[in-house]
């Protein structure tokens, strides 16, 4: 059960400044395309949500994987 804490906390990290990035890229280039400005934010949110999600899972799959392989 730590092992995932563990995990969580070095996914985190990453995952915070890969949803960063993705609102900011994702933002910028749907507000050249809507005139309203709450549609490219509601998109940018729902990037950065699931580019922190796909990064904190990969972190603990990868903790996972990498415990099982030195564990042998």
């Amino acid at each position: 059960m730590s092992s995932i804490l563990l995990y969580l906390g070095y996914g985190s990290i990453p995952g915070f400044f890969a949803s960063l990035i993705a609102f900011i890229v994702t933002y910028d280039e749907y507000t050249k395309h809507y005139v309203d400005k709450r549609m490219p934010l509601r998109l940018a949110l729902e990037a950065a949500i699931f580019a922190f999600i796909v990064v904190l899972l990969l972190a603990i799959i990868t903790g996972f994987i990498l415990t099982k392989a030195f564990a042998s």
